[in-house]
């Protein structure tokens, strides 16, 4: 969801449907909580950070870290759970009161659960059937012909409903699809279509622009504008910044490397350099979408090699640890075209098939939130409390003028959704494929750098 200066993004934005958070639940927080995750304090928080979490959740400062903590919490405990029992468990989740919530498929292991301070549910298929369910539907798309694929924007496993949600756009084409009938439990909601890019001169804050070549060689339609995700650093001590594959104008070319600048709107070939992009992955393997931009001196020096994402007005909110998200976490995003923005996590597993302008299908695995995110917001970082959850991949809201215009569109739809990359497993692949070499042993930065 990058957004080009004179022409269309080079990805097709993910859009993701936003109703798998349904009927609220209520059980008791648990006894055997483990001690929450290092937060800042609330008062640490910037007044432009508050104010969206005030409008966008409805939620006071404290109530946003907590809840935040909270989920980390049940997130652990799930995992541990779901090692133990494989076969049984059918999923975790906060509900909108903020109770944890753990599915299970049988009477025993929800007197488990119970037992150990959770309330739970019988559910009708496990965890690890919904999954097998996915990968055979994601392959069903893989093999049909381009057009067919192509309508087909996002598929989600919705834990609270023991389904998969298909979000299909809403074309005539799509009316006709025939889903295999061979896969259970498979629910399709219509999307709105794909509209035209929305033109905007890039911000200040956390943007960055790029381009196949030089500035000074680069016709302007070739400039795209996205934003900086979080600030890395590795065993070597290179300041590194995370943002998104497809941001990359030469990403499966050659040579990926390409340079990444500050824009000065009023003359972009005079725009400052700050780094270059280093690795970019879009689908592959690992199903992510995600790049490592080397920072440089200018860049190290303006600040971006401390543990701060930036958002309305400059204003920063400093990073202290990483999470996994969960579904009904609450969590707040940073980009250069949206700011600071707040939604809860509506699905913990979510694929789709990003198209690159050659119409090749790349399929990438991450998360859906409501948080509303526009064009140039891609490579964003998107926090839960003060904990890097992961960076913008995708939006249903990509080609809306504002959040407020996006709002009101996307009402019919369930809202605005945001697709998200989770940084653990972004780190975890930067780790496997460094060789050793640069991002090897990299780490969001949550510490000042004082050198």
């Amino acid at each position: 969801m990058r957004k080009s200066v004179a022409r269309r993004a080079a990805v097709k934005a993910a859009i993701i449907s936003s109703a798998v958070l349904l009927t609220p639940l209520f059980g008791a927080v648990p006894a055997t909580a483990e001690p929450a995750p290092e937060q800042l304090r609330a008062e640490d928080l910037p007044p432009e950070f508050v104010q969206a979490l005030s409008r966008d959740l409805q939620m006071t400062p404290t109530e946003y870290l907590d809840r935040s903590a909270r989920a980390q919490q049940l997130q652990d405990y799930a995992a541990e759970f779901r090692a133990e029992r494989p076969d049984v468990f059918a999923g975790a989740w906060m509900t909108p009161e903020g109770k944890p919530i753990v599915a299970v498929t049988s009477p025993d292991a929800a007197k488990v659960a119970s037992a150990d301070g959770y309330h739970t549910r019988l559910a009708p298929v496990s965890a690890a059937a919904l999954e097998t369910s996915l990968t055979q539907l994601n392959q069903w798309v893989a093999d049909q012909p381009h057009d067919i694929s192509q309508v087909i924007n996002s598929i989600a496993i919705d834990f609270l409903n023991s389904q998969l949600v298909v979000n299909v756009a809403n074309t005539p084409l799509a009316h006709m699809l025939n889903l295999p009938t061979l896969i259970a439990n498979v629910k399709v909601v219509l999307g709105p279509g794909s509209g035209g890019p929305v033109e905007r001169r890039p911000m200040g804050g956390d943007t960055y622009i790029s381009a196949p070549g030089p500035l000074d060689d680069a016709e302007l339609r070739s400039v795209d504008v996205c934003s900086f995700g979080f600030n890395s650093v590795d065993s070597a001590g290179n300041a590194l910044n995370i943002s998104a594959g497809h941001c990359n104008p030469n990403l499966d070319k050659g040579d990926e490397r390409a340079a990444v600048y500050s824009p000065n709107v009023h003359n972009i070939p005079a725009s400052p350099q700050l780094g270059t992009f280093v690795k970019s992955e879009l689908g592959g393997a690992a199903t992510l979408d995600y790049s490592v931009i080397q920072l440089n001196e200018r860049a190290v020096g303006a600040g971006m090699d401390q543990p701060s994402v930036r958002g309305a007005n400059g204003t920063t909110v400093n990073i202290t640890g990483t999470a996994d998200p969960v579904v009904g976490a609450p969590v707040c995003k940073s980009g250069q075209s949206s700011t600071f923005t707040c939604g809860f996590v509506v699905a913990d597993r979510v694929e789709t098939q990003l198209f690159t302008t050659e119409g090749e299908a790349k399929t990438i695995r991450g998360f859906a939130s409501t948080a509303c995110t526009l064009g140039g917001d891609s490579g964003g970082a998107i926090i839960t409390g003060t904990l890097a959850l992961g960076i913008t991949s995708g939006s249903n809201a990509a080609d809306a003028p504002d959040c407020g215009e996006a709002n009101i569109a996307l009402a019919q739809y369930g809202g605005t959704a945001t697709l998200g990359i989770p940084i653990r497993a972004v780190l975890a692949d930067i780790e496997a494929t460094s060789g050793g070499g640069l991002g090897s042993g990299i780490s969001v930065r949550t510490r000042q750098n004082a050198g």
